[in-house]
């Protein structure tokens, strides 16, 4: 339970302390910025490794899970190889995914912590999804309760200039 307890206050604090025009970021990752160096360092060497050529760029995928799952964590995936401004940066985070053990996130964590979401999935879709700008889509279990995954991106701009309604 102090564990528990530990792990929440530790992703609140993170979360909390991000700026709204950042970003979403975990554990020290940020997409578009953080490095494998980053990530090594605050993680250390990943269970498993895989390449992969995308868009006719290698690019580079780390699994941690087991032993080397961060606490209260099944499941970091971490992708590198990153555009920007032309140049390819392979060593650069694009995305990493969380599988959470259940109860570490659920909605109202998510909703204390990152606030309402930019948009939503209809009622009636399952897994519910949330979407936010800065970066981040959040799957729930069936009951729209526990996160079942976190995917983080770099921020998301909508086409039309502004955020959707959140319902």
């Amino acid at each position: 339970m102090i564990r528990h307890a530990a792990w929440i206050l530790v992703a609140l604090a993170l979360v909390l302390g991000a700026e709204i025009a950042e970003a979403a970021e975990w554990g020290g990752i940020k997409p578009g910025d953080s490095t494998m160096d980053t990530v090594r360092a605050r993680f250390g060497p990943p269970s498993q490794t895989k390449t992969e050529k995308i868009e006719g760029y290698d690019t580079s995928q780390w699994l941690y899970e087991g032993p080397r799952a961060p606490g209260g964590i099944q499941r970091l995936v971490v992708d590198f190889g990153f555009l920007v401004d032309g140049a390819f940066r392979p060593q650069m985070v694009r995305a990493f995914r969380l599988e959470p053990k259940p109860g570490i996130f659920t909605r109202a964590m998510v909703l204390a912590g990152w606030g309402e979401p930019t948009r939503v999935s209809p009622v009636d879709q399952l897994p519910r999804t949330f979407f936010y700008d800065d970066g981040l889509l959040i799957h729930f279990d069936k009951d729209g309760q526990q996160v079942e995954s976190m995917l983080f991106v770099v921020p998301q701009t909508p086409k039309d200039g502004g955020g959707a309604p959140p319902r």
